[in-house]
């Protein structure tokens, strides 16, 4: 029954923001992210102290205001990413920008498939469904919501441009798949992980649980891996950014995995430090440090549990 409800009054707020033009959009969604600010004190706090330790020379002021912008810049995401899935796709061709595609086309080139990372920063889950207009179909990794009626829905928006979604079942085999035929993947690699497979990289200067599942699978296909980022334009529209593709270090590195999830973490605070309020600070990024998997057969092998 609770699973239900919350879908009714999603499928409601979609149906009212599919009608709004996109002025109003932005605005309702910047609405209900300050409302959450102040209401959800929890979160609040998270975020309030992930900023003080990524930005001590700030102060406090500062810190609560990049708060409120990253709480309203989540309300705006959660109803333009309803809008943006209901609209026609030559208006979504429309609406951006896109730089960088050619590094795309030439990794595509190589035969080997793309992994395309980013975090839980800008327009992520528009860049996605964006992706597919202009370039060819992704496969995007994602964790099944709790709801599955919400997850469905979800689902739908992801998969209207073409893509596909890739569960934890499976999950390696299936990318595999994809890479060999020389298609894209897409993962995040923001998230706190609590299994054995997650190597510890420094992020704003603090050691964070990460996927090794990325750098894994770069190190054992050869597969080139390009940072995405998806920024915010006046009047609904948004820019797609391709980053230049990420060195790999030599396979037989000493702690290959652990070095290239380096690299491309730090490729991420880059963006997360110039854009702060695009970035999920009330997410719990930094927890007690635990032993860390670094050989790439290995995480190969158990990173279904990474995705």
């Amino acid at each position: 029954m609770k699973h239900r409800l919350e879908y009714s009054l999603v499928l409601a707020v979609a149906g009212v923001t599919r009608l709004l033009p996109v002025p109003a959009v932005r605005a309702c969604g910047a609405l209900i992210g300050r409302l959450a600010y102040r209401v959800d004190s929890s979160h609040r706090r998270i975020a309030l102290d992930n900023l003080a330790h990524a930005f001590p020379s700030r102060s406090e002021a500062e810190r609560r205001a990049l708060a409120r912008e990253m709480f309203t810049h989540f309300g705006r995401l959660l109803l333009e990413l309803i809008k943006f899935g209901s609209i026609p796709r030559d208006e979504m061709r429309r609406r951006i920008d896109v730089e960088g595609e050619e590094r795309v086309r030439q990794a595509h080139e190589q035969g080997r498939g793309v992994l395309f990372f980013t975090g839980h920063f800008g327009y992520w889950e528009i860049h996605a469904i964006a992706h597919a207009l202009v370039l060819p179909n992704i496969a995007v990794l994602a964790r099944p919501l709790d709801n599955p009626y919400l997850d469905s829905w979800l689902e739908e928006i992801r998969t209207r441009t073409g893509n596909s979604v890739i569960y934890r079942q499976g999950a390696i085999r299936k990318v595999l798949r994809e890479l060999i035929g020389n298609r894209g993947v897409a993962i995040l690699i923001d998230q706190h992980l609590h299994t054995p497979d997650a190597v510890y990289v420094d992020f704003f200067r603090r050691p964070a649980a990460t996927t090794s599942a990325l750098a894994a699978l770069a190190l054992r296909t050869q597969a080139p891996v390009i940072p995405v980022f998806a920024l915010p334009l006046p009047n609904g529209r948004y820019r797609l950014i391709y980053e230049h593709p990420v060195d790999p270090p030599r396979p037989d590195a000493p702690e290959a995995v652990k070095e290239f999830t380096q690299r491309c973490t730090d490729v991420l605070e880059m963006y997360v430090r110039r854009h702060p309020e695009l970035w999920l600070w009330m997410h719990r990024r930094w927890r007690r440090q635990e032993p860390a998997i670094t050989d790439p057969d290995l995480s190969i092998d158990r990173a279904e549990a990474d995705v």
